[in-house]
């Protein structure tokens, strides 16, 4: 029963698979830089003004629901205590919707308390959330491109414009090398830092 392995099964990935410890660690501290990443994205956004542009940033910030959502249920995976109290205290929040809360806290239990059926729910959607994200952030984009990206000057000059390619491409090129480097620096040197 994945319940009663799934706390075993996180140690023997970090001791006895090889290099195991920092798979672990990529996966764990990527999710932290990620949304570090995100929330710099979400403050540019709020000091630019681009939440004038209504469905750009509410496609933002379903995106941003949808990752604490992937977050939470890896949080829950390892089913320590912590992730265990977690889930029962977290999952009984929908206790709080009117006439169908308790009966969707029973579905998404899979019974009447947080048991095997609960953790097996939560890793299938913990695997499949991802590529529904994938597909959110290409609807941003695409909304990103079909509405324009705010222009904190509020000019629309065409003689003002710089390209994408070569220069922004350049500079973004290196922020992600620089970005990945402190990644893979903390991942080796301090896998506990987040």
């Amino acid at each position: 029963e994945a319940s009663t392995n799934s706390f075993w099964s996180v140690i023997l990935i970090d001791f006895d698979v090889n290099s195991g410890w920092l798979i672990r660690s990529f996966h764990a501290n990527g999710a932290s830089f990620f949304f570090i990443l995100v929330y710099v994205h979400i403050w540019r956004g709020l000091w630019f003004g681009c939440f004038t542009q209504k469905y750009v940033w509410f496609s933002g910030i379903s995106i941003l629901f949808l990752m604490m959502a992937a977050a939470f249920m890896g949080y829950v995976l390892p089913w320590g205590q912590m992730s265990f109290w977690g889930a029962t205290v977290i999952t009984n929040l929908l206790s709080a919707i009117p006439i169908v809360g308790g009966d969707l806290v029973i579905w998404v239990w899979g019974g009447f308390s947080v048991s095997h059926p609960t953790l097996e729910r939560l890793f299938t959607l913990h695997f499949l959330l991802p590529f529904i994200l994938l597909g959110f952030v290409m609807a941003h984009i695409i909304l990103l491109h079909q509405h324009g990206s705010s222009n904190p000057l509020g000019l629309e000059l065409d003689s003002d414009k710089v390209y994408f390619y070569p220069y922004f491409y350049l500079k973004d090129i290196l922020g992600v090398f620089v970005c990945l480097f402190l990644f893979v620096l903390v991942c080796i040197y301090s896998p506990d830092f987040f």
